[in-house]
């Protein structure tokens, strides 16, 4: 076990190396924010859990503050981000274990007597090669260190293992009211603008109505493990879903040749 600080892997190439410059990035989606038409009723919903992009802030960064503009109006003491190994081969799911998670504004700290009791209960353990350069979680922390200065958090890592073993976790977590859940995963990868829409629709369609069908028709997210679970968890627990916003990195680089598709949504 780690007692040390999670340093921050990908800063730099993801995000902003200085936290003057991750702020301006914040400034300017919040401001895109506000100039979306979004009805009243929608603007009062107080997600439980949300399903946020990992790629660079300048592709995605928009998609995923869509939601953290509804999540930070959550009565959640502790936020628990959930994201698919990229560079780290294992099985099952490893949890953070370290004091603190550095951002450039400054470090997130952990909450390790929960996590201790989770990894307990169910059967977790501690892949440190998994959590050294993981972006699809990594790239959350600055968000929450905007929105959630003062809360804890838990990271989750998951390798090699089936929906049906993350559900039951997602769901006990979700059935704490001090906690909210961030799911992290891309959609498709690298095919034409026409060909990535058709793929995603599908995982925009099973998201929107908690459909596990609709994701078999040929939905290709990097998190699908993640989104599945989430989905399964949502029915259980009753939750109602809502897409926030979706786009592909040829919004931002103007490339249709090879995209790659970027999703939020909440779940409530």
């Amino acid at each position: 076990m780690s007692n040390a600080t999670r340093k921050a892997a990908v800063r730099g190439q993801f995000y902003p190396e200085e936290c003057s410059k991750v702020q301006a990035y914040f400034k300017e989606f919040t401001q895109s924010f506000q100039k979306t038409s979004i009805s009243k009723e929608v603007l009062s919903i107080m997600p439980r859990a949300v399903i946020v992009p990992h790629a660079g802030y300048v592709y995605s960064g928009f998609t995923a503050n869509f939601a953290y503009e509804f999540l930070k109006k959550t009565k959640a003491k502790r936020l628990i981000i959930i994201g698919p190994s990229h560079h780290h081969y294992f099985q099952g799911i490893s949890g953070s274990y370290y004091e603190n998670y550095e951002t450039p504004c400054g470090a997130l700290e952990i909450d390790s007597p929960y996590l201790f009791a989770l990894a307990k209960k169910f059967d977790m353990g501690f892949e440190p090669k998994a959590h050294e350069k993981e972006h699809s979680t990594e790239v959350q922390m600055p968000f929450v260190k905007h929105y959630f200065p003062k809360h804890k958090i838990i990271e989750l890592i998951y390798g090699d293992i089936s929906p049906k073993t993350l559900a039951p976790l997602i769901m006990a977590l979700l059935e704490n009211k001090d906690n909210a859940v961030i799911i992290s995963s891309d959609l498709s990868h690298f095919h034409s603008l026409e060909e990535a829409k058709v793929f995603d629709e599908n995982c925009l369609r099973a998201v929107a109505n908690l459909d596990l069908d609709a994701l078999a028709q040929g939905c290709e997210a990097c998190g699908l493990i993640g989104i599945k679970a989430m989905i399964f968890a949502a029915k259980q627990l009753k939750l109602n879903a809502k897409l926030l916003d979706y786009r592909t990195s040829a919004d931002a680089s103007g490339d249709s040749s090879s995209v790659v598709g970027y999703m939020s949504a909440m779940f409530y």
